[in-house]
């Protein structure tokens, strides 16, 4: 952004082309500027403009104009600017411009934009606002309505922050948790396809192939004590289908482990 002029920049121009008003004030020397000028354009909702190193007259017309007559452009004209604004509360941001270098009467062009953290106040607790073309003190219905304002979007912003974080950790959650539930579901199938393979098998052997299936049997109470942790650890976030998976496989478990007990018994018993 260029911030040096030779001239008198086409902003500068429009502005001295009106009076002083709502957005722009004369100034003629940096010692004129007072925190109180600073907090107004702060607290303004479109900010504004202090022209400094300008002298008003009055046209022929009866308004008042502002016409160059120059002012201190240097680091210590700069420097007293930045202490005041650093002296109001919150800090005011300033924009400082040096406009009509090649001439001898060189201008500050300074932008106070409308603060973020409305409402300032001078180190005094001055809270003022700019009107048509003065300063004037904040009513206490203004300065209520500037806070519930500030309150009211800073909550917003909060809330439009935590709702997108929420959003995107649910969106990566939901992400992962539809690649483990595939895998989960893969796996199910699996043991279920599993599972009536050994039921058709033990159905078919006979009584004393069944006996030495003890080491079977702690497998299978193994696995059905598995399923039923497994089923409550993921028995919130799975789907219907999953459901019905895990209560078939635990059926076929029991009717596995209640053949071999049956058949085991009996065996037993005769032998």
């Amino acid at each position: 952004m260029q911030r040096e002029f030779r001239r008198l920049s086409r902003r500068t121009q429009h502005l001295l082309s009106l009076p002083e008003g709502l957005n722009v004030d004369f100034k003629r020397e940096v010692q004129a500027v007072k925190s109180s000028d600073l907090v107004a354009f702060a607290n303004t909702p479109q900010g504004g403009t202090l022209l400094i190193g300008i002298d008003e007259y009055t046209a022929d017309n009866g308004v008042q104009r502002g016409r160059v007559v120059g002012c201190d452009v240097d680091d210590k004209a700069r420097l007293t600017l930045v202490n005041k604004s650093t002296g109001c509360i919150p800090n005011i941001e300033l924009q400082i411009f040096t406009e009509n270098l090649a001439a001898s009467k060189p201008i500050l062009r300074v932008e106070i934009p409308s603060g973020q953290h409305r409402p300032y106040c001078t180190q005094r607790g001055e809270y003022a606002v700019r009107t048509d073309g003065r300063n004037r003190a904040l009513l206490p219905e203004e300065l209520l309505a500037i806070f519930m304002e500030r309150e009211g979007e800073q909550f917003l912003s909060r809330f439009r922050d935590a709702v997108y974080q929420l959003e995107n950790q649910l969106g990566s959650v939901s992400h992962a948790l539809s690649e483990g539930m595939l895998g989960v579901s893969e796996r199910l199938y699996e043991l279920d396809h599993q599972l009536q393979r050994t039921l058709n098998r033990i159905e078919q052997l006979t009584d004393s192939n069944k006996k030495r299936s003890r080491n079977l049997m702690q497998a299978l109470r193994q696995s059905q004590a598995g399923i039923v942790q497994l089923e409550n650890s993921i028995a919130p976030v799975i789907n219907d289908q999953g459901q019905h998976l895990l209560q078939d496989i635990e059926h076929k478990l029991g009717m596995l482990l209640d053949l071999l007990d049956s058949d085991g018994g009996n065996g037993g018993m005769n032998h």
